[in-house]
């Protein structure tokens, strides 16, 4: 699907039109391609008094190929602010903020990035410290509202109990955060725990050799998750509903990988699916939750059958699925479990109870079983989107649409690549510590904010 509107800013009579009675502006955003650095330019690095981790990041970002520029000697443009606020105990340390952000703010380049590191809340010392690493939330969602073109803003909570798996995982956030890759992710808080995370041998495929099951992978993000994938490194086992054979034999096809066709719902379902995978594979290293469907209607117009369809599709399926494989033990160490969410599940919407009620479960999925999953090595994540331009989106009324579009921090819609990088730095196993996270995938969109 095609914004008009978009394209018509970037030329020349658009361009004049924004500028002169203040209309969205979306920004061209810079999105990953193989062999692309990480950024278009070096890194500022700053760290609060006594903070912990800008030394070991440092050495990250060198090692990643990184330019990095110490605050006195600032250069006169950056692909990047990196600061370690772990070190403010006080509301008064946050001043060290200002200190930083203020002389740089005007200097990051289109499209480039902002990257905040704190103490989880829970894990501070004295609510004293609590506040202030809480405070941080608001300092990184307002850049990105403010330094807008295209530049994201992330808070990245990295626990204090720290171990190799840590240091990975940390090294797979930082990598996707500064790169192409989160062209789409904005206003985020995202928690690097311990656990198992393994560095792959080449960071252009971090999934190379591993097993990953998409689900709903026959069109839309389903189908560019597989393509993601397969570029990744991975054997993609590609899942979708018989009717939807065609379409899902050809997407398989085009990335090497294997289609399975097989209704989710049904009852012999997650028992079919795990023979599957344990004759061809003997594992499934990542598990993505793709399938998902929709039945719209006001809550006093919608029929039963409405209501369970979507609750089935969206979450129970998830649940079975899960239940079956951990059982079997065809998840290893190591594995990771990635779901589909929604920002109706946050926010809620008018004419989706239904659908939001199931999006919103799907958090509480990854709320339980992350702790519970976190000793047998296996991490839960899930995605919610926003507002991603895919077939479904094409069908909502022309105001409402354009309304999606626009509100969020870059004007414009996503695209369903955005969703998929995002669920592959998730599937990674050097992600293996990030750990019990909901990531928006939706341009820091106003709705749930």
């Amino acid at each position: 699907m095609t914004d008009r509107y978009a394209s018509f800013v970037q030329s020349a009579a658009g361009r004049a039109l924004v500028k002169r009675i203040g209309l969205p502006d979306p920004p061209r955003l810079r999105r990953h391609r193989p062999g692309d650095p990480l950024l278009p330019g070096p890194v500022l690095l700053g760290a609060a008094a006594d903070g912990r981790l800008a030394d070991p990041v440092g050495e990250l970002l060198a090692a990643a190929g990184v330019k990095l520029r110490e605050p006195a000697a600032a250069a006169a443009r950056f692909g990047a602010l990196v600061y370690d606020a772990t070190g403010i105990t006080d509301s008064t340390g946050l001043r060290q903020l200002y200190d930083f952000f203020h002389p740089a703010a005007r200097s990051v380049t289109p499209s480039g990035r902002v990257i905040v590191l704190g103490t989880p809340p829970a894990e501070c010392a004295t609510p004293r410290e609590a506040t202030a690493q809480r405070a941080l939330e608001g300092l990184t969602r307002s850049i990105g509202k403010e330094f807008a073109r295209g530049i994201t803003a992330q808070l990245v909570h990295v626990t204090r109990e720290t171990d190799e798996g840590t240091r990975v995982s940390l090294e797979a956030t930082l990598r996707f955060l500064l790169s192409g890759r989160s062209a789409y992710v904005s206003g985020q808080v995202i928690r690097v725990d311990t656990g198992t995370a393994t560095a792959p041998v080449d960071w252009e495929r971090p999934l190379d050799g591993q097993v990953v099951l998409v689900t709903g992978a026959a069109r839309g993000i389903g189908a560019a998750l597989t393509q993601v994938l397969a570029r990744d490194g991975a054997r993609v086992v590609a899942l979708d509903v018989p009717a939807a054979g065609d379409a899902l034999a050809e997407v398989a096809n085009e990335v090497g990988g294997t289609a399975v066709q097989l209704d989710l719902t049904a009852p012999d379902a997650p028992t079919r699916l795990a023979e599957h995978l344990a004759g061809r594979y003997g594992r499934v290293d990542a598990v993505v939750h793709n399938a998902g469907i929709t039945r719209d209607r006001t809550l006093g117009r919608m029929d039963a059958d409405r209501w369970d369809q979507v609750i089935d599709v969206n979450l129970s399926s998830q649940e079975r699925i899960n239940d079956e494989l951990l059982a079997r033990e065809l998840i290893p160490t190591g594995g990771r479990i990635i779901s589909v969410s929604s920002i109706a599940g946050i926010a809620g919407n008018r004419g989706q109870t239904n659908y939001a009620t199931s999006k919103a479960g799907v958090i509480g999925l990854v709320d339980s079983l992350a702790p519970a999953l976190h000793g047998r090595g296996i991490s839960v994540n899930a995605v919610a989107p926003g507002f991603i331009e895919t077939r479904l989106t094409a069908r909502i009324p022309l105001v409402i649409r354009e309304a999606g579009r626009r509100m969020n921090s870059m004007a414009q819609g996503g695209l369903p690549v955005d969703v998929a990088e995002t669920i592959g730095w998730l599937a990674w196993p050097a992600s293996g510590a990030v750990n019990g996270n909901v990531v928006r995938v939706c341009g820091q969109s106003l709705l749930g904010a």
